[in-house]
């Protein structure tokens, strides 16, 4: 069957139904091709599931310190059945969501199946060939498994299985320090598991300033899970109590003993079986899609939305790509990438909201620096709720006066950063921001307080 159609979309992720809606209701005919389930990593695999564990865990590690709140619970104990059954609700209803809001499309067709470019906008999916002149690609990514000696011989998790699991790992150890790895240990430790982290690097979170990096790894280990940096040789092999991890450590015993392991090393483009040099399109070393500033691939009227053009990786920055092409393509508007202020957090306890700059990166720039800290035991907020790990930090151009980044490591750390993204993205100087009046008791009115204590570093 050959089909022309106004515009293909490979991949039903963040950005491939919102853009579907934006060109039906443009009057264009459309074809979504989907090779296996609507919603992407986001709704399937990722943020919907994993923060939903990520509440249970809480609501357990919070049940445990009733007596600190002045409330007595005589027991706490996890039901991880009914805690995977939850995430497994949250990932149907929202994928439920999307099938319905695409079912309702006038102008869209769903193709369900493998797509491959036979030429540069010549798509096959089994038995079906679609042409059009502008093809989107949202195809998304996957955890990365490196080629690690032992591995093909023991069964391993990644962040896909490891959503599945109804019981609680005896000891899961993890491979990968970042920030998959981070979330998955503290949520696993809270549902009572012992919790091994296997970092090749000499710190967490490698790409954050060794403050933040340090502050972590104290809140993880405090709750007990232990951590190993420096594993310069990992590999793995088979055990009669589940799998054994070599770390070849500078310090502790030389290998690990789990029952089961999370490999959390990072992820990779879904780009390796689409027919890509077919249609000529161009990849980089490690698979992504390269594009432009506006997401245009060196083929004309071929787009890369996602993780698969290795430009943003969340699933907020999917969003914007979809943004930044509908504008582009229906709006007659100039959207760039470059445009793009990007923040981000990591959803341990307490969370990290991350934007802009780190102050390392700053520094490698050679501009005169403002710098600011403050601890979460100075942010009343924070006192009041009995949650004072962690710390604030802001990082301005002595010059401009104008924000380069920042980190808020504490509680309502993920929400409280937006203020500060907020004033990047308008281009606002640093008194602005200094006589702004934010709400009380928050974590969010001491960032005034921040800017006031801005000093040079």
């Amino acid at each position: 069957m050959n089909r022309d159609v106004d515009a293909i979309i490979v991949g039903a992720g963040q950005a491939g139904p919102p853009l579907a809606g934006r060109l039906t209701a443009a009057g264009m005919k459309v074809a979504l091709i989907e090779r296996h389930l609507i919603g992407g990593t986001c709704v399937n695999t990722g943020c919907k599931p994993t923060k939903t564990l990520v509440a249970s865990a809480y609501a357990a590690h919070l049940a445990r310190r009733a007596s600190d709140y002045g409330v007595r619970i005589d027991q706490v104990g996890i039901d991880m059945p009914a805690v995977a059954a939850r995430a497994g609700k949250v990932i149907l209803d929202s994928r439920a969501s999307n099938e319905q809001w695409l079912a309702g499309m006038d102008g869209l067709t769903v193709v369900r199946g493998h797509a491959r470019f036979e030429s540069a906008h010549v798509i096959r999916v089994g038995e079906a060939r679609l042409n059009a002149p502008r093809i989107f690609l949202n195809v998304g990514g996957r955890a990365s498994v490196p080629d690690m000696p032992g591995l093909a011989d023991v069964d391993y998790l990644t962040n896909t299985g490891i959503i599945a699991l109804d019981r609680v790992p005896e000891h899961l150890v993890i491979v990968g320090g970042s920030y998959i790895g981070l979330e998955f240990a503290q949520m696993y430790r809270r549902f009572g598991a012992r919790v091994t982290v296997v970092e090749m690097g000499a710190r967490l979170i490698g790409r954050e300033d060794p403050d933040i990096s340090d502050a972590i790894r104290e809140i993880l280990e405090a709750e007990g899970i232990v951590i190993r940096l420096n594993a310069c040789c990992i590999r793995v092999a088979r055990h009669e109590q589940g799998v054994a991890v070599g770390v070849d450590c500078r310090e502790g015993a030389p290998e690990v003993v789990g029952s089961h392991v999370l490999l959390a090393v990072g992820r990779r483009p879904n780009t390796d079986d689409l027919g890509l040099t077919e249609a000529g399109i161009a990849t980089d070393a490690r698979g992504n899609i390269i594009v432009d500033d506006r997401l245009a691939t060196n083929v004309e009227g071929v787009w890369a939305l996602g993780d698969c053009n290795g430009r943003g990786g969340f699933t907020h920055t999917a969003w914007n790509d979809y943004e930044i092409v509908a504008a582009n393509l229906l709006d007659g508007a100039d959207r760039r990438l470059s445009q793009r202020v990007t923040g981000y957090a990591l959803y341990i306890d307490p969370p990290l909201g991350r934007v802009g700059m780190t102050e390392t990166q700053a520094r490698s720039s050679g501009r005169p620096l403002l710098v600011s800290t403050r601890p979460m035991t100075r942010v009343g907020r924070a006192v009041e709720k009995g949650e004072t790990l962690g710390f604030m930090k802001l990082v301005a151009d002595a010059a401009t006066k104008r924000i380069l980044g920042a980190a808020i490591l504490g509680t309502g750390g993920d929400e409280a950063i937006h203020g500060i993204l907020d004033m990047i993205n308008a281009d606002a100087p640093l008194d602005t921001l200094q006589w702004a009046v934010p709400i009380h008791p928050t974590v969010s009115e001491l960032i005034p307080t921040l800017v006031g204590d801005l000093r040079p570093a």
